[in-house]
């Protein structure tokens, strides 16, 4: 099979390279399934520099997600010819992921592929879909309703905060969108942000126990000290769903913002969500919640393409999602 194999870790360099891999060195698990499309998160790109964090052992494939066909199946959940998706739990980290022609994974793992929907927008969605789905639900949770006021989206062109922006406009919240990208403000209007904010307003000093209470709700994908200030300038039973840190993984705040304005703090985990919670959201971004202008979010490459945007969006270069076209 085809696959982005990653033989080894070394100084920080990228040595992934697209290859032949005998599929017998697939692990072990319940179903085998036929990539179709895989997609590029951050995770992936650490994944493809050997990041120690991430990758368990070498030699290894990136791929945190995946959608294709099932062509092999010891579980009669997933007979052979069913369509799915998987994403997280420990694929692309402790055992080899999609940037694969095939995976075998548990029989645990697979979600069927929405009626209606096919694999290209499965992993346009994908993992940063349903960290956005969990945390616009979250916030639904906590009381935060379109209309108590505007919810804030930080890394608002990721893939993560784009699709959080569009999302969030498409249940009908106002949203304030935070980006470094000036060329990119005209985009997130059109992803429905009716509020663009320089990424740097949001770096305020610490000595502030509080800041002016602007927003309602935050999902913030880049933690750190801007992850401090929202939780500072949340309005009273505010809530931030936090879902990043590459702006650090230090929280540095005092407990006056939880005491004083009852806000929350809600961290997602889209890697290892209940099983039954993910097939409801995912049955949400392919029902109710489905974006009819999801192609603007992504773009599709090949696997020379792949090569090129690794190092891209680790250099913050991308823009919404990047889906790999396996097996066309």
């Amino acid at each position: 099979m085809r696959a982005y194999l990653v033989p080894r870790k070394a100084d920080d360099q990228l040595y992934g390279e697209v290859c032949q891999v005998p599929t017998r060195r697939l692990p072990d698990g319940d179903v085998l399934i036929a990539v179709r499309y895989s997609s590029l998160n951050y995770k992936d790109a650490l994944a493809a520099q050997g990041h120690p964090g991430i990758v368990k052992g070498f030699p290894h494939v990136p791929g945190i997600d995946a959608a294709g066909q099932v062509v092999q199946s010891s579980s009669s959940r997933w007979p052979v010819g069913c369509e799915v998706l998987v994403t997280g739990y420990d694929l692309g980290a402790g055992r080899w992921g999609g940037w694969a022609e095939y995976i075998r994974v548990p029989a645990d793992w697979p979600v069927a592929l929405p009626t209606d929907r096919d694999a290209q927008w499965a992993m346009a969605m994908g993992t940063a879909g349903l960290t956005a789905a969990l945390a616009v639900d979250s916030l639904i949770h906590e009381g935060i309703q379109p209309g108590t006021g505007p919810v804030l989206v930080t890394g608002a062109t990721g893939g993560v905060g784009a699709l959080a922006v569009r999302l969030l406009a498409h249940v009908g919240y106002e949203v304030a969108a935070s980006t470094g990208k000036k060329d990119r403000h005209d985009w997130l209007k059109r992803l429905g942000a009716s509020q663009i904010l320089d990424r740097n307003e949001l770096v305020a000093p610490k000595d502030k126990a509080l800041l002016s209470a602007r927003w309602a709700g935050a999902i913030d994908t880049v933690g750190g000290s801007t992850l401090a200030t929202i939780l500072r300038s949340l309005r009273p039973s505010g809530c931030v769903a936090a879902c990043g840190l590459v702006g650090g993984p230090n929280l540095e705040i005092s407990v006056y913002p939880f005491l004083l304005r009852g806000v929350k703090l809600i961290g997602i985990d889209s890697a290892w969500c209940p099983h039954a919670r993910r097939v409801e959201l995912w049955r949400r971004l392919a029902g109710e919640w489905y974006l009819d202008n999801w192609t603007e979010l992504c773009r599709v490459v090949d696997w020379e393409g792949l090569v090129q945007a690794v190092p891209a969006i680790l250099s913050g270069q991308l823009v919404g999602r990047t889906v790999l076209s396996v097996a066309p």
